[in-house]
């Protein structure tokens, strides 16, 4: 069979576009929200409850989504948790208040939490270590493609039909992905595509304990992977950045409606255009590692931590959108913040990637993701507690106080460090 040149990178295509897929699904809550509010009668404080039980659901299952994948394997696990986020999506068509709404929610982050672990161990399989964070890159710009594609696709269906078929819409695009992956994903010692040289190339470029092996699917050692301080050094940051993606994500289209007046048409204009900023920011992060790497003689985690420091000091630019004179300079403030939110996601993921077996490599990032989802979790109850009374300015203050904290503490535990997998 003839074989296809450059297969990891059609690899990545595929996860990218199922990454896409999942948060086409998830934003589509975010975009509905100003109709939802009216049309079901919840309020502010409500709405941040039905966010919380997504952000609950996700938080948990990270780590259990992780291991769930190291132990069935990608093929497999990916695949089904694939369909099951799609029909939880669809059943949100069936809310009839905020409390049903949150109800299948909490289903869809349950399930939806296997996005990022996936991505990461299919990365790890595939590319040598001098490409991971060029290919994370890549990989990431699906979060944000599909929080990009959210607004316009989400209001036109709404426009033409209703709220509920928004929800169908988005959710059934992800049982057609679903059987893409089952029929053509497979790990680089099995894929009937692969080239006998493309394959030599990743296996040379990876730590001996990345090579997948028929032992690939042992149960990882969940004590070793949190006693390690390879872990806290990526746990840690994460935490503290993912309250800006959290806040990207669900509270854009309303701080737009009510701070700056926006109506929906308006919204569906200019609420993409963060995203498409984060995309660059993850590609550009990706590229930014290997540069430093190639004229600079930085080592391979050094290079990742530069990158999260630069995008740490450009979050200090959606800090300040309490100072924005009018909208058009707030929405300019918030493509900077997904530009320099989604660098240091890509790199924080890579390291991931970078400093663990190939066996707990999806564990791991499973883990940290719960960490990361714990912090978000908590900013969105505080914005939902505090936002009607003190304002959007000072919420979105801490945000960039928080990444420089966690640049700090990936300096002190991670610089320095080799890529290799021993604690």
């Amino acid at each position: 069979m003839k074989k296809i040149p450059g297969l990891r990178w059609w690899i990545i295509g595929l996860i990218c576009l199922g990454t896409i897929i999942n948060y086409l699904a998830r934003n589509s809550l975010a975009v509905l929200a100003p109709e939802l509010e009216k049309r079901l009668e919840f309020s502010d404080q409500q709405y941040s409850y039905i966010v919380l039980a997504f952000q609950l659901g996700y938080t948990v299952m990270q780590a259990v989504c992780g291991f769930i994948l190291d132990f069935l394997g990608l093929q497999l696990g990916f695949a089904l948790f694939a369909l099951a986020w799609s029909l939880f999506n669809v059943l949100h068509s069936f809310a009839g208040g905020w409390g049903s709404l949150a109800f299948f929610r909490g289903l869809l982050g349950l399930s939806e939490a296997s996005a990022i672990p996936a991505g990461i161990k299919a990365i790890s399989e595939w590319f040598p270590a001098k490409e991971r964070s060029v290919a994370v890159g890549y990989f990431n710009a699906g979060t944000s493609l599909g929080a990009l594609l959210a607004p316009p696709l989400v209001v036109w269906v709404l426009v033409q039909s209703s709220w509920q078929m928004a929800f169908v819409v988005t959710g059934s695009l992800g049982f057609i992905w679903a059987a893409l992956w089952w029929l053509f994903y497979r790990s680089p010692n099995k894929h009937w595509l692969l080239g006998e040289n493309e394959r030599s190339y990743i296996i040379k470029g990876q730590e001996p304990d990345k090579v997948v092996t028929a032992e690939e699917r042992k149960p990882p050692s969940v004590s070793k992977i949190l006693s390690s301080s390879r872990f806290w050094g990526i746990a840690l940051p994460r935490f503290l950045a993912e309250p800006a993606w959290q806040t990207f994500n669900f509270w854009i289209p309303l701080y737009l409606a009510k701070e700056r007046h926006m109506d929906l048409k308006e919204i569906a204009i200019f609420a993409w255009l963060p995203f498409l900023a984060a995309d660059l920011g993850g590609i550009f992060g990706g590229y930014l590692s290997p540069l430093l790497m190639k004229f600079f003689r930085i080592k391979l985690i050094d290079s990742r931590i530069a990158g999260i420091v630069l995008g740490a000091i450009l979050m200090i630019g959606p800090g300040s959108i309490g100072l924005a004179a009018n909208p058009y300079v707030a929405i300019a403030l918030f493509c900077i913040g997904g530009f320099a939110h989604q660098m240091i996601s890509a790199l924080l993921n890579t390291l991931s990637a970078d400093v663990f077996d190939a066996h707990e490599v999806a564990t791991a990032n499973g883990f940290t993701g719960t960490a990361s989802w714990t912090g978000g979790l908590l900013f969105t109850l505080v914005v939902g507690a505090l936002v009607s009374t003190i304002g959007y300015g000072p919420l979105f203050a801490c945000l960039a106080v928080f990444d420089l904290v966690g640049a700090t503490i990936v300096i002190v535990l991670l610089r320095g460090r080799k890529a290799q997998t021993t604690s």
